[in-house]
């Protein structure tokens, strides 16, 4: 397992990309690792573009903080994801402005907010389902993202964004930029509406890759 001070660095580099690039703006989003004695987050209210590693929030295994500025609010939600999904090292949740666009779309399927019309959103996404409207850091949430959590690797937040986990922060991150542009892609071409992939395409995918779908 990488060491803390690397994953420290891996939030911050991962925060500032993704910052720089337009995925996300202000102080919008979070990201988070599993250590081997707890959790890192980033702060509440922190511009990923501009993280301290020193800075980064740390709690423990029960969610007590032990160091760094005050815990994001979504600390429960990311805790509630690792408990359920021992492999998860990382999750990343962003504002990306055309996924909150896409579930705001009255036709937008609830259940799988994307089909599959390019093959590295199937090998590196999969499905995607929308979680209902909740007001930022409703604990309610939290429910919700677990009825999903063990068959996906994404989900999106209503209104708010994409939650992506991962093994690590940066699959996390490559993961979320394909969905986030696999949806700008698929805004761009609504009026035409693609087909998506075969099933023989996508078994052919599968098998290949070796990946879920």
């Amino acid at each position: 397992m990488p060491t803390e001070n690397h994953i420290r660095d891996e939030i911050c580099r991962i925060g500032e990309s993704l910052h720089r690039r337009g995925y996300t703006v202000g102080s919008a989003g979070n990201i988070s690792a599993r250590l081997a004695d707890g959790f890192l987050i980033t702060p509440t209210d922190a511009c990923l573009g501009f993280l301290d590693p020193a800075s980064l929030a740390k709690l423990d295994h029960d969610g007590r903080q032990v160091a760094g500025d005050r815990a994001s609010k979504t600390i429960e939600l990311h805790r509630a994801v690792y408990g359920a999904r021992p492999d998860v090292g990382g999750i990343v949740h962003t504002h990306s402005t055309n996924l909150v666009a896409l579930s705001m779309l009255p036709d937008v399927n609830r259940e799988d907010v994307l089909p599959p019309i390019t093959p590295y959103f199937v090998m590196k996404v999969g499905h995607v389902p929308m979680i209902p409207y909740r007001r930022p850091g409703d604990p309610a949430v939290v429910d919700l993202v677990l009825a999903h959590a063990a068959a996906v690797r994404a989900v999106l937040l209503e209104r708010l964004g994409p939650l992506v986990w991962h093994d690590s922060v940066s699959a996390a991150s490559f993961a979320l930029e394909e969905l986030e542009e696999t949806a700008k892609l698929w805004l761009m071409l609504r009026d035409v509406r693609p087909p998506g992939l075969s099933q023989a395409q996508i078994d052919d995918i599968k098998h290949t890759f070796k990946v879920a779908y």
